[in-house]
């Protein structure tokens, strides 16, 4: 009897969850914008939407908003890319503070459109000047290269010096 009732509790447990969270919901994912962001920096922030978690969704329009830390909102449109249920959006940091992204899947069938919070990306404030900003860069490059010569230089003696095998008679 009791194994009954549970069965029954069970199943219209289903039967209502079933109806009650039928229709549509989706998820949001972003990729992450680059490191070193500077005020007036921009970012094509790719959005995948997925319904259900599980399938691209195509025909949706989404938006993604930057919150500034004295509350100040901007918002971004996405357009469809080549890939179903990728978007881009081309999102320009209007300053330098932390700001945190949030992303309107624009999945209104069913009433199930959502917005999906992510964290805060720190934005430091624009060079003044452009003259020596990839020096670091440069630098790593010419190391790099010179021990790769020194590498490939070391081989090539270690190779001379061996001795050579007796010609056999």
């Amino acid at each position: 009897m009791r194994t009954l009732l549970l069965g029954l509790a069970a199943a219209a447990a289903l039967a209502f969850a079933g109806t009650a969270s039928a229709g549509g919901w989706a998820t949001a994912g972003v990729v992450p914008p680059p490191e070193h962001l500077t005020s007036g920096s921009n970012w094509d922030a790719q959005i995948t939407i997925l319904q259900h978690g599980r399938t691209p969704l195509a025909g949706v329009s989404p938006t993604l908003t930057l919150i500034g830390e004295n509350g100040k909102r901007v918002t971004f449109p996405a357009k469809p890319t080549d890939e179903t249920g990728v978007y881009v959006a081309s999102v320009k940091f209007p300053s330098a503070g932390s700001w945190s992204y949030e992303v309107y899947d624009g999945f209104t069938q069913y009433g199930g459109a959502q917005t999906h919070t992510f964290g805060a990306v720190d934005v430091g404030a624009a060079s003044s000047s452009g003259s020596g900003s990839n020096f670091p860069t440069v630098q790593v490059t010419l190391g790099v290269l010179l021990a790769l010569g020194l590498g490939i230089a070391l081989l090539v003696g270690m190779r001379r010096m061996r001795p050579r095998p007796a010609p056999q008679v």
